[in-house]
C-alpha cells in the first residue's frame, strides 16, 4: 500500500483567486501590456484503488496553477506558475511581457472580441462536493472488484478496481473587463478483470461517472457489467478479410464523433488539414443525422456558460439534416478563417447526435437486427485515418454468434461518416460527446 499527499496550500474561494488574476492585469497594463488574460485553478481530490482485494494505492491531490498571456499589438507572450503570493505574480507577469517583446508579430493573436464574451453566467449545477473518508473509498472499490471476482469462476484475475473524486475552481479574467468562475466535480468508479479458459485469456473493464455521488452506477452494477463483458469476450476467434455492415457500441461510437470534431476544428481547417475543408452548406452526412451542442444541460459532464476565452456558449447545430452548418472554432482560428469564434476555446460542450432515422431512435438489439450480419466493434485500438484495430462480435440473422479479435478495420473517413444508416437511443453519456451506438453501411474488415 502506498500513499501520496500533495500538500501545496491553495487559496480557499474565489474571491481569492479574483484577486490574483486582477494582481496579473494590473501589471501587465503597468508593463504596457495592451491585452491580457489570465486563468487560475484549484483542485483536490481522493483516488483508491484496491487489486484483489487489497489496498494498492490511496492518493490525496492538491493542485493549482495559474497560466498568463499578455499581448503588446500582436505580439504574445505566455508564463505559469504554481506559486500564487504576489511577488510570484508578477514575475510570471514581467517574464511574459520580455517573451512578448521578442515575438514575432501575429495577425490573429489577441483577447476574443469584447461584445462576444458572456454577460450572464447561469448556475449550471456543475459542483457537487464528495468527501468520502478513505475507509468509506476502500469499501465502495473492494465492493465493486469483489462482485466482478465472484460474477463467474473463469474470472481469473483483476487489473483492480478504483474509486477517484475531484473537485475543483477556475477563474479566468482579462483585460476587456470579464471576470468568470466555475466549481466543478467529477467522480469516478471503475474495475478492469481478466477471465480465462482453456482458449486464452480475455479482458475487459466497465466505468461509471458523474458530477455528483448519486449520479454514479451502484458499485455492485459497475462490478457486474465488467465482469459480463470480459467473460463473454471468451472464445474469441479471428475473421477472414471482407466487407459488411459495423456497428459500433455506444461507448466506442464516440470515435467517430470525435473524428469529425477534428475535422471541423479550426486549427485543422486553417492548415487546410482536414478532409471537410470548405464544406459549409455541404451534405456531409445521411438527411436524418442532427449533431447538436448543449452547453447548459444542468449538471452535464461537458456544460459551461463561458470558453476558456470568456466567449458566451450558445446551443447550436453544426449538422442539420446531414448539412454541415458550422465549425469548431476559437478566436485565434476563427480569425485565420476570417470566421467569428464559436465559442469553442477549449473543446466542444455535450456535442450530440440524435437517434434516428427512427423517430424515437432504437437500442443496441434493435440495431443489431437491423443489420441482420456482420461485425459489432466494443473496442478499438490505436488510432488511423482511417484504419483501427478492433476487438467484438460476429453477428448473424441480427443475434451474436461468437466473440472476434485480432481484426482491423477501415475506410475513408468522410466516406464512413456519409455512410451511417441509424443511430441508437442507447445514449453513452459519459463524456463531451453524446451518442448511441452507430450503424455504418459497410467497411473493410481485415483479418487473417
Amino acid at each position: 500500500m502506498s500513499a501520496t499527499l500533495v500538500t501545496t496550500a491553495a487559496p480557499a474561494n474565489a474571491q481569492q483567486l479574483n484577486d490574483t488574476v486582477e494582481i496579473v492585469l494590473t501589471e501587465a497594463r503597468r508593463l504596457g501590456a495592451s491585452q491580457a488574460e489570465a486563468a487560475i485553478s484549484i483542485s483536490q481530490g481522493l483516488a483508491v484503488t484496491v487489486r484483489l482485494g487489497e489496498v494498492e494505492t490511496v492518493e490525496h491531490t492538491r493542485d493549482k496553477g495559474l497560466g498568463l498571456t499578455v499581448y503588446f499589438g500582436k505580439r504574445t507572450g505566455s508564463a505559469s506558475t504554481t506559486d500564487f503570493s504576489a511577488a510570484a505574480v508578477r514575475a510570471s507577469v514581467q517574464a511574459a511581457c520580455a517573451i512578448a517583446r521578442h515575438t514575432a508579430e501575429d495577425a490573429a493573436a489577441g483577447l476574443a472580441d469584447a461584445e462576444r464574451l458572456a454577460r450572464h453566467i447561469p448556475d449550471l449545477e456543475l459542483c457537487h462536493p464528495w468527501h468520502p473518508s478513505v475507509d468509506d473509498a476502500i469499501v465502495l472499490a473492494r465492493a465493486c472488484e469483489d462482485i466482478a471476482r465472484a460474477h463467474d469462476k473463469r474470472v481469473s484475475n483483476s487489473e483492480g478496481a478504483s474509486l477517484s473524486t475531484h473537485e475543483g475552481l477556475e477563474v479566468y479574467g482579462n483585460s476587456h473587463g470579464f471576470l468568470g468562475s466555475v466549481a466543478a466535480t467529477r467522480h469516478s468508479l471503475s474495475v478492469s478483470v481478466i477471465a480465462q479458459d482453456e482458449a486464452g485469456m480475455q479482458r475487459d473493464y466497465w466505468w461509471t461517472t458523474a458530477r455528483q455521488r448519486a449520479g454514479l452506477e451502484p458499485p455492485e452494477q459497475v462490478g457486474h457489467v465488467a465482469a459480463a463483458r470480459t467473460v463473454r469476450r471468451l472464445g474469441a476467434r479471428k475473421l477472414s478479410t471482407r466487407r459488411c455492415p459495423v456497428l459500433y457500441e455506444a461507448p466506442v461510437a464516440g470515435s467517430l464523433l470525435s473524428h469529425f470534431v477534428s475535422a471541423v476544428r479550426g486549427g485543422a481547417l486553417y492548415r487546410q488539414a482536414s478532409f471537410l475543408l470548405d464544406h459549409l452548406g455541404q451534405q456531409v452526412f445521411a438527411p436524418f443525422v442532427r449533431i447538436h451542442e448543449q452547453p447548459h444541460l444542468k449538471g452535464g459532464l461537458a456544460s459551461a456558460a463561458f470558453d476558456s476565452e470568456g466567449v458566451a456558449t450558445l446551443a447550436r447545430d453544426l449538422v442539420s439534416a446531414g448539412v454541415l452548418q458550422g465549425y469548431v472554432l476559437d478566436s485565434y482560428s476563427g480569425r485565420k478563417l476570417k470566421l467569428p469564434t464559436t465559442g469553442n476555446a477549449g473543446g466542444v460542450h455535450n456535442l450530440t447526435l440524435d437517434a434516428g432515422p427512427q423517430s424515437s431512435g432504437a437500442g443496441l438489439a434493435e440495431l443489431l437486427r437491423q443489420m441482420d450480419t456482420g461485425l459489432l466493434v466494443t473496442e478499438l485500438i490505436g488510432f488511423g485515418d482511417y484504419s483501427r484495430g478492433a476487438a467484438g462480435f460476429w453477428v448473424e440473422g441480427g443475434e451474436i454468434r461468437y466473440p472476434v479479435e485480432e481484426i482491423t478495420i477501415a475506410g475513408n473517413l468522410k466516406e464512413l461518416l456519409g455512410s451511417i444508416v441509424a443511430v441508437g437511443n442507447d445514449v453513452d453519456l459519459r463524456s463531451s460527446l453524446r451518442t448511441g451506438s452507430i450503424l455504418i453501411e459497410s467497411m473493410t474488415v481485415a483479418g487473417s
